[in-house]
């Protein structure tokens, strides 16, 4: 029987997978690509790029690492990001302990018998089954891709894709009709480049976006030296910072100071800081009326970038900024001003099929000759929910969230003894710069199988009441904050008939960390911990 058995590995499951060898415990992972990397290995549309810059999309785990790594663009393009993990999982010889192409679909709790202690029995899909004390969801929270169930889909004659399952081969549109479902994240940042090359590209928009450019350019060797000669400054920054990256608001309120020095920091951080924008003043994203002057001058820049006035306004977001995912774009407004770039507006008249030829809104058909689905995933949930999970007397996960997750801190849920998630819901996770998020998850799910192994520990479960207040905690932080303003996929709604209410942690990385820290401090509040040699619970103590 191993300890510890970790599903995924993407950034949180390397992660892992490095720790808990070096603490001395057998562990092995299973990932259902064909290599590390998670999402970067999945998602290799044209564009694909992480919106957080590369200094700061890192490991900090270990600073030789740091130093040696040479990071070649502000922004890093995926195959730069999964070259850096593919180096992270040979530098550490974490290859020989991963399980490739090897998804797991299903996990059982048993509980102790016999001197036998409580275990997890995993199912993967080759019919094999694995026993580990522990198990560790590091499944990833943009891993399931949504496919939207359009009528006809399947009948279309041309090639179909999905930026989260992309192929591995290059793909060339030169010269076909392309149709992109989708102006989210990989949407916007997909569209330009298929526009540089193909023949035509007809855009269909049910909602219009926020994006801010990313300003990409190659790091010079000057700028990254400094970087690494202040790496634990930054690091220690990033850790006190509301979203766990190293920037400080221009104020505390955009209502403070007058409209001319507001508009100053806009531009400033229009130009210099991509996704950290929403962050310009600290009340952007919990002040109506402070967030309507950065929602303004947004509105206002793409009336400047896009030549005709209608499609502008059909490109301009109604709601506030940060409501839903904000985008880091390269060229996106004015891809718009090319001759070969159509926007569909489906968000009065829908897509009502996909026929042979192409895409049919109403009584229009758009003949293509391929098509993009640029529509996401079911975000935080869909692969925790894609499995078959059960925990003490076979309760089913699927069953457990009816009505939505109940998650104690986004780490652990009652009724799973020794089961834990990173970046689950109820935590940071897409809130945050993820790969902090991942480390601080990792570091104390890690020291809690510590302590528990010190002490003759055998299961650990999160306790009903404390996981339902954080559920309620939850729901308050981002009731209060812009965020819960409106339908997006952090709250499924992107998913038809999945659960309502607000997936992510609000609160902020500092915030977060400390309530972690505290339940530690405090004999790890909240959880009931016990061994199987006595029946006694020791968790509160």
């Amino acid at each position: 029987m191993l300890d510890v058995i970790v599903v995924g590995a993407g950034f949180a499951g390397v992660y892992a997978l490095y720790k808990f060898r070096r603490l001395g415990f057998s562990v092995r992972a299973f990932e259902a690509g064909g290599d590390v990397g998670g999402t970067w290995y999945w998602n290799r549309y044209p564009g694909c790029r992480c919106d957080i810059e590369s200094i700061y999309y890192s490991y900090q785990f270990d600073d030789d690492l740091q130093q040696d790594w040479e990071w070649t663009e502000r922004y890093a393009s995926q195959p730069e990001i999964l070259s850096y993990i593919r180096h992270v999982a040979d530098r550490f010889d974490l290859r020989r302990d991963i399980r490739f192409n090897t998804r797991v679909t299903a996990a059982t709790f048993e509980e102790a018998a016999d001197q036998a202690p409580s275990h997890w029995m995993v199912t993967t899909d080759d019919g094999q089954t694995h026993r580990a004390r522990f198990c560790i969801m590091a499944s990833g929270v943009l891993s399931t891709p949504n496919l939207p169930d359009i009528p006809g889909r399947d009948t279309f004659a041309g090639a179909t894709y999905h930026t989260g399952q992309w192929p591995h081969e290059q793909v060339d549109f030169s010269g076909l009709k392309v149709a992109v479902i989708g102006t989210g994240s990989s949407g916007i940042q997909c569209i330009p480049l298929i526009a540089a090359q193909a023949g035509h590209v007809s855009v269909f928009q049910r909602t219009p976006n926020y994006a801010v450019p990313a300003s990409n350019r190659p790091l010079e060797t000057d700028e990254l030296n400094d970087v690494k000669s202040r790496y634990g400054e930054i690091r220690a920054a990033s850790k006190k910072g509301f979203t766990a990256l190293p920037f400080k608001p221009a104020g505390r309120s955009a209502l403070a100071v007058s409209e001319q020095e507001r508009d100053d920091v806009y531009e400033r951080w229009w130009g210099d800081f991509g996704l950290a924008f929403q962050g310009a003043f600290a009340d952007l994203l919990f002040d109506a009326q402070a967030n309507r002057t950065a929602s303004d001058f947004v509105r206002r820049k793409i009336r400047e970038l896009v030549d005709d006035e209608e499609l502008a306004e059909l490109l301009t977001p109604d709601f506030p900024l940060g409501c839903k995912r904000m985008c880091v774009d390269t060229d996106y407004y004015p891809t718009y001003n090319r001759d070969n770039v159509t926007l569909v507006d489906i968000s009065r008249d829908p897509i009502d099929g996909i026929v042979p030829e192409g895409i049919r809104v109403g009584e229009t058909v758009h003949a293509v000759d391929a098509i993009v689905f640029a529509t996401g995933y079911d975000a935080i949930t869909g692969a925790l929910l894609a499995m078959d999970l059960r925990g003490r007397n076979g309760l089913l996960l699927r069953e457990k969230w009816t009505d939505g997750p109940r998650v104690y801190l986004g780490l652990a849920t009652h009724g799973f003894p020794n089961l834990f998630m990173v970046n689950g819901p109820g935590s940071p996770s897409v809130l945050i710069n993820m790969v902090t998020g991942v480390e601080q998850h990792v570091d104390w799910i890690a020291d809690c199988l510590v302590h528990m192994r010190e002490r003759g520990l055998d299961a650990i479960e999160a306790e009903a009441q404390h996981e339902d207040a954080w559920a309620v905690h939850n729901d308050e932080v981002a009731q209060r904050s812009i965020r819960g303003d409106c339908a997006s996929w952090y709250t499924g709604a992107n998913i038809p008939g999945k659960p309502g209410g607000f997936l992510p942690y609000v609160g902020g990385f500092p915030a977060y960390v400390e309530r972690c820290d505290q339940v530690v401090e405090n004999g790890y509040a909240g959880f009931a911990l016990r061994s199987f040699r006595s029946p006694v619970l020791c968790g509160d103590a």
